[in-house]
């Protein structure tokens, strides 16, 4: 049996999509059966920084290129979350705990004929535009937390986009 608290977090880099009426975009992941919707995130490679990292997870869950967003905000320290006991060991072959994430809030300049979730290595079922404050409620128990942190943090920037 694996000490869970030996185990170290995964570094990850996620992304908040706004687009321009203040949703977000969220993603139906392929691996769960769960109704659970999230953001998309992803694992920061070795020497790889966090805002490179997020452009990537981002083309690779969505289709979306670094050309029709724009970075507005960045979190400023990292946020982490544990996985459930049931979890750990299951998922990333037991390697990690949780994550330790870098976020960023970007702002979609493209159309919805942009997002493209049939990628090379599909993350995702299917997708939507969600309201910021649905968020909490569309991920899993175990992220929400972190989910409602960001909100706050993004809070400002997410007030200004939906007023213009």
């Amino acid at each position: 049996m694996t000490d869970i608290a030996s185990l170290p977090y995964r570094p990850c880099a996620g992304v908040m999509l706004m687009n321009r009426d203040g949703q977000v975009f969220v993603g139906q992941r392929l691996d769960s059966t769960l109704e659970a919707w999230q953001m998309p995130q992803g694992g920061i490679d070795p020497g790889e920084d966090a805002l490179e990292a997020a452009y990537r997870e981002l083309w690779e869950e969505t289709g979306v290129v670094r050309g029709h967003v724009e970075l507005v905000a960045s979190a400023p320290e990292e946020l982490w979350y544990d996985l459930p006991e049931d979890l750990v060991g299951k998922v990333w072959k037991g390697k990690w705990r949780g994550q330790r994430q870098r976020w960023f809030l970007f702002r979609f300049l493209g159309d919805d004929r942009d997002v493209n979730i049939a990628t090379a290595d599909p993350e995702f079922r299917a997708w939507r535009w969600a309201e910021p404050s649905d968020l909490p409620d569309l991920i899993v128990p175990f992220k929400r937390a972190l989910y409602q942190k960001l909100l706050d943090i993004f809070s400002a920037e997410i007030a200004s986009a939906r007023r213009s």
